[in-house]
């Protein structure tokens, strides 16, 4: 992993690597700015911003936006996190100073029209109602606020209808001005552009942006309390979701909740979760364990669908999986196998270069640098059976759960 970085006299960073085995060249805006950066009443906006950005600029209206790529057979996206937005192009390396330039354009140079707000406020309360009828969806959706009550980072990220529904031309221009902050900005490339060509291309073009600073603070997390809550919805299936806060991205024992996380229930089939919910017994589709950090705190969740008769004895078996993880340390073979698949998914998710490229923007905006891969399997090797067992005590504390359970409406 060879890559170089430029600061900007406004503070906006470059990171870039070059990859000649590549046509494509991968370029993306990342911003520490998410729907924890929202008040309560502006709950939706972070997300509506990045939809709006698509939707004109002080020189192309949304149809100019959207063909500027696709007709070039390059792709243009964006998404929200509670932390982050990200703008983000891919395209053949001959188009790349189009998608630099259009990015740097919807990034900094939107107008939010109101007649397009119009417009998208009923497409993201589609997208609501999308995910409404997709239980699997709406339970992650709403454990966040299980977790994190009263604080922005168990807002939904799309909002609520009745914030949705508000938004004004306005709202989007203070909430920009509000939470801009060009120190706190990369644009990220990966593909296959030598360095000194992206800089011929980006140094005009963001040299040209005004440093801007944020003028709020985020509001610290103080304090959690196990919930317990059931929901009756029009369903066929129950649907379940435990878990509770965990380790800060700062936390270096990160990487060993990430290797125990793995373990557990992550995407392989072989997970202690899957064998024992589905394979041994039968009782859910899939079942999904995860650790998602954040910058000053993180949370572990556990979350399946099965009969809801079965429900029971379900919980029953997650949770006597999860007091195996904290009662009996692992053994040499399945410490070794753990680590070898923990490193290999991340070694497979690395050849995906447009994710490799958003990796890079969040890991310098949320640490200052990129580490390694080396250095993370290093780190990931350096796991003893103790540590795993130790920390499996610490964050899996069963007394420390909250629980969330969706049912069917009783007939």
């Amino acid at each position: 992993m060879v890559y170089q970085i430029k600061e900007l006299a406004n503070g906006i960073r470059i990171v870039h690597q070059e990859v000649t085995s590549t046509r494509l060249v991968h370029c993306g805006f990342v911003l520490d700015i998410g729907s924890r950066d929202e008040r309560e009443d502006q709950e939706g906006l972070a997300h509506f911003w990045e939809h709006m950005a698509f939707k004109g600029t002080k020189k192309r209206k949304a149809f100019h936006i959207i063909n500027r790529l696709d007709s070039v057979g390059g792709e243009l996206n964006a998404y929200t996190t509670k932390e982050k937005i990200c703008f983000y192009a891919s395209v053949l390396q001959q188009h790349w100073s189009k998608a630099a330039e259009l990015l740097c354009d919807i990034t900094f140079n939107s107008t939010f029209p109101p007649r397009q707000i119009e417009k998208e406020r009923q497409v993201i309360l589609e997208e609501m109602a999308m995910y409404r009828d997709s239980p699997d969806d709406a339970i992650q959706d709403e454990f966040d606020d299980l977790l994190f009550p009263g604080h922005s980072l168990g807002y939904n990220i799309l909002g609520t209808e009745s914030t949705v529904s508000r938004f004004s031309q306005q709202d989007f221009l203070d909430f920009v001005d509000q939470h801009l902050d060009t120190s706190r900005i990369v644009c990220s490339v990966v593909g296959n552009i030598s360095f000194k060509k992206a800089l011929r291309t980006l140094v005009p073009l963001l040299g040209a942006v005004p440093a801007t600073s944020r003028t709020t603070v985020r509001q610290a997390v103080n304090g959690y309390s196990p919930r317990t809550t059931i929901q009756y919805k029009e369903i066929t299936q129950a649907h379940c979701a435990l878990g509770k806060p965990a380790l800060a991205l700062n936390d270096e024992r990160r990487f060993t909740l990430y290797l125990l996380n793995n373990i557990l229930g992550g995407p392989s089939m072989n997970s202690r979760l899957n064998m024992a919910l589905r394979e041994k017994h039968g009782l859910a589709y899939s079942i999904e364990s995860v650790y998602q950090p954040f910058t000053d705190t993180g949370f572990i969740g556990i979350f399946y669908g099965t009969e809801e008769k079965a429900g029971p004895k379900a919980r029953r078996i997650v949770l006597r999986e999860i007091r195996k993880i904290r009662e009996k340390k692992l053994g040499t073979l399945q410490l070794h196998m753990g680590k070898e698949q923990t490193i290999g998914q991340m070694a497979m998710a690395e050849e995906n270069y447009s994710g490799l490229m958003l990796v890079y923007g969040k890991s310098l905006l949320d640490k200052g640098y990129i580490e390694s891969l080396e250095a993370i399997f290093k780190k990931i090797r350096s796991c003893t059976a103790e540590q795993l067992q130790e920390l499996a005590n610490e964050v899996y504390d069963e007394a420390q759960f909250s629980f969330l359970t969706y049912l069917p409406k009783p007939q």
